[in-house]
């Protein structure tokens, strides 16, 4: 039997991409709303509660709203805001970060996808903490090099503006208020006492995102290779995330790009650096596990099929 899927908000960055890996699929009937209609409560209402699973791809207040339309018990609601990262009832969509994280999303009907950013900034941090390695009270800070497309309609509409004016041409920093809407989730799922030094980037790529935390060994009394081996452990047996070997940095020069991981829906992790400094990398697609790759990896897990099925791991 086909689980019946809707969209809400089908039109946006995240939406379109959900439609898209959603084609040829033939364990699914998607549900589609009018164009015209795409803003009406009531037919919003109808659609999201004769579906089995809806994605919200919506402003936060937007996303609030339609969960209160929510009146069929059975709905899955998987959501792509930032609405509900943080709040109580709501499973955090990142399966990979331990058996209890995929419970929840597997036994729950209501999912918060992870923030793009944040993606990253977890997959790194929160095994470290967990685990007592890193203290919960360290002054940890993170850089993110993220493409246009993670901004939206209105970004990628200036980006690929003819008319742009030169700064476009440059890598350009934001947050600058140490305010960014990802930071409630990067302190709350990690377990850190205080929200981390953040500093964004965004560049002229379209997609492809590398999340780096720098921290000083003696924080845990270990050296670059043992943390790489202690992550290894950690993601061991995990498909959607590829702990890379020691050293895997030099087949690019000592490099690591932004878009590297454009179009793939895992996410690669690097550990670089010395017996004093090291540097944690994670690499991905803003689009993929940083957005609607892992809205439909949680959606797959839920309807019971292959956790893989529609993404792309090849890579």
């Amino acid at each position: 039997m086909k689980a019946k899927v809707y969209i809400d908000g089908s039109e946006g960055t995240t939406g379109l991409r959900i439609n898209e890996r959603f084609q040829g699929r033939d364990d699914i009937e998607l549900l589609r709303i009018d164009p015209e209609k795409r803003k009406d409560p009531a037919e919003r209402k109808k659609l999201i509660n004769a579906s089995d699973v809806t994605f919200l791809c919506l402003p936060d207040a937007a996303s609030i709203e339609a969960v209160g339309l929510v009146e069929n018990e059975n709905v899955v609601i998987i959501d792509a805001s930032t609405a509900h990262r943080t709040q109580e009832g709501w499973a955090y969509g990142f399966p990979e970060l331990g058996a209890d994280k995929r419970s929840a999303i597997l036994n729950g009907k209501r999912i918060a996808v992870p923030g793009c950013h944040a993606s990253g900034f977890i997959a790194l941090v929160y095994p470290l903490v967990k685990e007592g390695l890193l203290p919960a009270d360290y002054p940890v800070s993170a850089f993110s090099l993220t493409g246009y497309s993670g901004g939206g309609k209105k970004m990628i509409a200036q980006y690929e503006d003819s008319d742009r004016g030169k700064e476009f041409d440059a890598p350009r920093e934001y947050a600058l208020s140490q305010k960014h809407k990802h930071l409630k989730e990067m302190k709350y799922i990690t377990g850190l006492k205080r929200e981390p030094l953040f500093s964004p980037i965004v560049a002229d790529y379209y997609n492809g995102m590398l999340v780096s935390v720098p921290l000083y060994t003696d924080s845990f009394g270990k050296g670059p290779e043992e943390i790489r081996d202690f992550f290894a452990s950690f993601y061991d047996g995990e498909e959607f995330v590829r702990v890379m070997p020691f050293g895997a940095e030099a087949e690019t020069a000592g490099l690591l790009s932004g878009n590297a991981c454009a179009g793939w829906d895992g996410m690669r992790i690097f550990v670089t650096g010395n017996e004093e400094r090291i540097l944690l990398n994670a690499q991905f697609d803003n689009l993929g596990k940083g957005a609607s790759g892992a809205a439909i990896e949680c959606m797959n897990l839920v309807i019971g099929a292959d956790p893989a099925k529609g993404l792309n791991l090849d890579l």
